[in-house]
């Protein structure tokens, strides 16, 4: 009797990605500065326009980099819109699908969205088992269908590299969604997911991470976020974001000065998957980490914040505070007066809660042991 085939692999297709794969690939926040002021899609305000004889209301756009655009088509209906796609994070096909969908509707979830429908985005090299991109999509469509929603088509191409993606549609009131300019003084910032999924992934690729400590950031990474945006939303919170290729403080530091505020982060308080400080420890630090530090911690720009961080913190916590998380938590902002009670519905509904630290008069972010 013949011995079964071993399931089909992206390990041949992902080899040359040993530096990064999933939101660790992602632009850097630098160079996509560069790109967005060079092609001028900042330059003009969100404004109505006509389609097809009706009124479009473009209620969030690209001039806050928010993490998806928000159109009204109605006094009690808006469109949510986004589109995410990267590089293999894992070797199996339907794990590496599935971790993609839920990395994509996370945008909308962080908007304080409903997933509709979505659009897949695929790139196999010619060549390749089929059984490969059919199992990249099965474990797409079963994600998407656990967030509500359901895969309405795409487009697939031949390339030389993996990649795989969706662009969503949800829906949110018009009056109801969040945004990541709105945080105020005296809020608490709470997150919903531990940090470290890069550094894991890149000790795995490394032959350093032990086999739990990556089903654990694996586990993380196909978590939605569906669940804690729900439990989130009866207690409107000031501003929100998902945490995702720039790491918690890029995306705290665009949350901070967009919002005109500062903020202060307590180490102690933010949650980090099981060996993650270890393979930081283990010099496991992938290019995207790097680039977030650079670019927040040097030169000048619109969305840089000033650092300053008590020199009692060791670099590998810094490194986990810079780590691009692949489908990471929510990031929210939420009123004091509100916070016990929304920590009693997470607990409630199952969900993890971090309170991590709080939003200040005083501009800047500050890291306390």
């Amino acid at each position: 009797m013949n011995a079964p085939a071993d399931p089909p692999s992206l390990a041949v297709a992902t080899a040359p990605l040993a530096t990064g794969g999933g939101c660790a690939a992602k632009m850097g926040p630098g160079q996509l500065a560069s790109v967005l002021a060079r092609s001028g899609l900042r330059d003009d305000p969100p404004r109505s326009q006509t389609l097809t004889g009706r009124g479009l209301d473009i209620l969030v756009g690209l001039q806050t980099g928010d993490d998806a655009a928000v159109i009204r088509l109605s006094d009690d209906l808006a469109l949510v819109q986004t589109v995410d796609f990267f590089t293999p994070v894992v070797a199996d096909p339907e794990t590496f699908g599935a971790i993609a969908a839920a990395n994509a509707m996370s945008d909308v979830f962080a908007m304080g969205g409903e997933v509709m429908t979505a659009l897949s985005i695929l790139a196999v090299p010619e060549g390749l088992d089929p059984e490969v991109a059919a199992a990249i999509l099965r474990g797409a469509a079963g994600k998407v269908a656990e967030g509500g929603g359901q895969i309405v088509g795409g487009h697939t191409i031949h390339d030389p590299q993996v990649t795989f993606g969706l662009a969503v549609t949800g829906r949110v009131h018009p009056d109801r969604f969040w945004v990541r300019t709105s945080a105020r003084p005296g809020d608490v910032l709470v997150l919903t997911k531990p940090l470290g999924t890069a550094l894991l992934m890149t000790a795995d690729r490394a032959g350093f991470a032990a086999s739990g400590d990556v089903t654990g950031a694996v586990d993380s990474m196909l978590r939605l976020n569906r669940r804690a945006s729900t439990a989130a939303r009866q207690f409107t919170p000031s501003a929100a974001t998902d945490v995702t290729g720039f790491g918690l403080l890029g995306h705290l530091a665009e949350m901070a000065a967009h919002s005109g505020v500062g903020a202060e982060i307590v180490m102690g308080a933010v949650p980090a998957l099981d060996g993650a400080l270890a393979a930081g420890s283990a010099g496991c630090l992938c290019g995207g980490l790097h680039r977030n530090r650079d670019y927040w911690l040097r030169g000048a720009g619109g969305d840089r914040v000033g650092f300053d961080v008590d020199p009692g913190i060791n670099w590998v916590s810094q490194a986990l505070l810079w780590d691009p998380q692949t489908s990471g938590g929510l990031l929210l902002s939420v009123p004091a007066d509100r916070i016990d009670a929304m920590t009693l519905a997470f607990h409630r509904a199952g969900e993890p809660l971090w309170r991590i630290g709080r939003v200040t008069r005083e501009p800047g972010i500050r890291v306390k042991p």
